[in-house]
């Protein structure tokens, strides 16, 4: 009963590392250029706005990976 509960923490940890790992690699370079003054205000609002999104997503597959896990448990 506790190998899935500690698998779903095992794929939370490796999300985790996963999402910082393209945070670091892909989004810090980024860079916009463009309106002079507005360039690193823009530059950290896509920063962000991507950032967001990564997030949004690790935690719809966190919730899919635990439904998935707790619908096992109950039906053993």
């Amino acid at each position: 009963m506790s190998i899935p509960i500690f698998s779903f923490i095992f794929a939370m940890w490796i999300l985790i590392i996963i999402g910082g790992g393209l945070m670091v690699v892909f989004i810090g370079p980024l860079s916009f250029s463009g309106a002079g003054d507005l360039d690193p205000l823009i530059n950290s609002g896509v920063k962000v706005l991507i950032a967001m999104i990564l997030i949004f997503i690790w935690v719809i597959a966190l919730l899919k990976i635990k439904n998935w896990i707790f619908r096992k448990i109950t039906n053993q």
